[in-house]
């Protein structure tokens, strides 16, 4: 079982194993879930499987996945990331603490931006040669 050092409000035990301080994170981020104002607030230990499994199939796909399923998982982590980050800054959590999925949602959006003007370049092409003017009377 691995540990990791607990954060400094938790002085009494200095190592705590990483899937207790994973549950408390996601009990906290339930707390403020963004479709909390709609009336759904979810269960945190259901809530942290679905992202965890909606994380990894969804970097699968967007590596060895085919075209139309790659720009699906792509926006689908651009949603978590945005939840992420949401979170994080309702929580007043330090910079430091959201900064990493901050970086990952710029990744994740310049990616989809990339993959917008390639098709976007393939659909409008310029003709190489020059139409001859028309000869009429």
């Amino acid at each position: 079982m691995s540990c990791l050092r607990s954060s400094p409000r938790d002085q009494a035990n200095p190592l705590v194993p990483v899937h207790q301080l994973e549950r408390a994170l996601f009990e906290q981020f339930a707390e403020v879930f963004p479709l909390k104002v709609f009336g759904y607030q979810p269960d945190p230990i259901s809530y942290q499987t679905a992202v965890g499994w909606l994380e990894l199939l969804a970097g699968l796909l967007l590596v060895v996945g085919p075209p139309v399923l790659q720009e699906i998982s792509n926006v689908l982590l651009i949603l978590l990331m945005m939840g992420a980050v949401f979170t994080l800054v309702v929580l007043k959590e330090p910079l430091s603490t959201y900064v990493p999925a901050a970086v990952c949602l710029g990744l994740l959006l310049l990616l989809d931006s990339c993959h917008f003007l390639a098709r976007t370049k393939g659909a409008v092409r310029c003709p190489s040669k020059k139409i001859p003017p028309a000869h009429g009377n």
